[in-house]
């Protein structure tokens, strides 16, 4: 007898698919995309050559940064934490998070790049790696945040 199928919908949902909705394009797909900018903007600064070997003639690094800014902003806006602040607060608040996160992580990619040696791939993994982490650090950081104020 052949198994039941499974509704698409529980299968989106237990892959962390969310309905298209404005709320969900702007906090959730928006952040999304741009945390794979983020990690393109690390290899971009770590491993340049690599970059501009698959899109030569372009330097892509201002819209990787302004994607990345865009997206890590539009997260923090709509954390629960913010909530209660007006919209100008929220708007300051999460672009001063989103500004001092990219670019930090921007200072430290050019810091790991001139401490390590010209070795293109271990610049990759490091430069990915550490993107990873940011982010994953980050998140946990901003659910801290939200946990602590009780929500």
């Amino acid at each position: 007898m052949a198994s039941p199928r499974k509704c698409p919908v529980s299968i989106c949902e237990k892959w962390g698919i969310k309905p298209i909705t404005k709320n969900n394009i702007l906090y959730f797909y928006i952040p999304l995309q741009s945390a794979s900018s983020y990690a393109g903007l690390s290899v971009n600064v770590v491993n340049p050559n690599f970059v501009s070997r698959l899109i030569p003639n372009r330097d892509i690094t201002s819209l990787l940064l302004v994607n990345s800014v865009v997206g890590a902003g539009l997260h923090i806006y709509n954390r629960p934490h913010l909530l209660r602040a007006s919209p100008k607060e929220r708007v300051l608040f999460s672009a001063y998070g989103a500004v001092v996160f990219s670019f930090g992580s921007v200072l430290l990619w050019a810091v790991i790049r001139s401490l390590i040696p010209d070795r293109a791939s271990l610049c990759t993994v490091l430069g990915l790696s550490s993107s990873v982490a940011l982010l994953g650090i980050g998140k946990k950081y901003l659910d801290y945040i939200d946990t602590s104020c009780g929500y």
